[in-house]
């Protein structure tokens, strides 16, 4: 895995002060690409990934516009590796990805949502045996993580001295949060780029989450590539966040979609919720 350490004048700011900016205009020329041969000349299809479901179908408006397949993983890779901002599906909505070590990709995504800096934003990785890079977990039972994840579940922990995330993101936080989705297509990007992925919904800051890539289709000029994974059925809840940072205590900081289930898991542990 890639050294996270970037040279000095490419560290976010160590003091972040609430934005100002407007969100992007959308001023950018939409190019036509060619269709697919699984397209047709007038349209690509929000359902590529996992059902032949042709209810939920856009207009071909851009060129940067592909499946969310395994045929394109390197496509991502490559623009994540150039510090690029990416939409992509995860298993539970759509997200903004960059190189979490990337100060200039990082920044972009907050201009993009409109998003005030002081909102951290969460990791993805590939793998959970990954999360020891980026997060402390020797406090944790042995086979928890493994209960929880992949899954949509975003786990915060500390960060530790030992993490190979640059202080630069989220400044003034010593707590991280970790996402392992259960979708292959993320995590062989996760894995192709050598680093973790700072991971944010794709819409503006304060609008409704993004199920299919037509709820976000005024910022796809703002990223280098859309992967469409079609509709995802898990609803706008995003993932259940949980504070395990407390040995044998939880605190879920957002309900999810997941909720139910992850208070069954940490139960089993052994596992009491926060008052």
């Amino acid at each position: 895995m890639k050294a996270c350490a970037k040279a000095a004048g490419e560290r976010l700011p160590l003091v972040c002060a609430p934005s100002t900016r407007q969100p992007l205009a959308r001023s950018f020329v939409k190019v036509r690409r060619l269709p697919s041969q699984h397209e047709t000349k007038s349209q690509v299809s929000c359902s590529v990934r996992v059902s032949e479901n042709t209810a939920h179908r856009i207009d071909a408006t851009a060129e940067n516009i592909f499946p969310a397949m395994k045929d394109h993983v390197l496509k991502a890779t490559d623009a994540i590796n150039r510090g690029e901002v990416i939409a992509v599906p995860t298993d539970t909505i759509y997200g903004f990805a960059c190189d979490a070590c990337s100060a200039g990709a990082v920044n972009r995504i907050y201009e993009i949502k409109g998003r005030i800096q002081t909102r951290p934003l969460a990791i993805c990785v590939g793998d959970v045996s990954d999360i020891s890079r980026f997060a402390l977990v020797d406090h944790l039972p042995h086979g928890l993580l493994d209960s929880l994840l992949p899954g949509p579940v975003t786990i915060v922990l500390k960060r530790g001295e030992n993490s190979i995330l640059e202080r630069s993101l989220n400044p003034g936080l010593d707590s991280i949060g970790v996402r392992v989705p259960d979708l292959d297509f993320i995590r062989s990007i996760v894995r192709g780029t050598g680093s973790a992925l700072a991971l944010t919904s794709a819409n503006l800051s304060g609008q409704p989450s993004s199920v299919c890539v037509k709820d976000f289709e005024g910022l796809w000029p703002h990223c280098s590539y859309v992967f469409d994974g079609g509709v995802l059925p898990s609803g706008r809840a995003g993932s259940t966040i949980v504070d395990l940072i407390t040995p044998g205590v939880y605190k879920i900081l957002r309900d999810g979609s997941s909720r139910k289930e992850t208070a069954a898991v940490l139960g089993k542990f052994g596992f009491v919720e926060a008052l």
